[in-house]
């Protein structure tokens, strides 16, 4: 198998992976879902916060403040252990990483709503 044939099933398994995540973007706040192997048995565990940087559309970054501690993860959109990922609200946002939420809390994090028109 050639080079060229490795990267088109890269490219294959890529697409039938982003059918089952939605488009995201940042500032969207999400809700991904893990699933944990721990020896032989295996859970789902839940994270969910904002979008606040995006790499290469295959790497997201979610950060969320819990208990005045900031925490950020980092998700492949692609990796066999992403369970789902589901949109909770879309924000208006002008920028393309939002490093500055780091330095904020409380209301001065908060994103304004983007509302979506659907066609009917």
């Amino acid at each position: 198998m050639g080079i060229t044939n490795k990267v088109l099933l890269n490219f294959e398994d890529k697409q039938r992976a982003n059918a089952n995540i939605s488009r995201v973007a940042v500032g969207d706040i999400v809700q991904v879902k893990v699933l944990i192997k721990e020896g032989n048995k295996e859970r789902l565990q839940q994270y969910e916060g904002t979008i606040i940087s995006i790499k290469k559309d295959e790497f997201i970054t979610v950060g969320r403040v819990f208990q005045g501690i900031g925490i950020e993860y980092s998700f492949s959109l692609y990796a066999p252990h992403i369970a789902s990922l589901i949109v909770k609200r879309h924000s208006k946002v002008r920028r393309s990483k939002l490093f500055y939420l780091r330095e904020r809390i409380g209301k001065k994090a908060q994103l304004k709503n983007k509302f979506v028109l659907l066609k009917t």
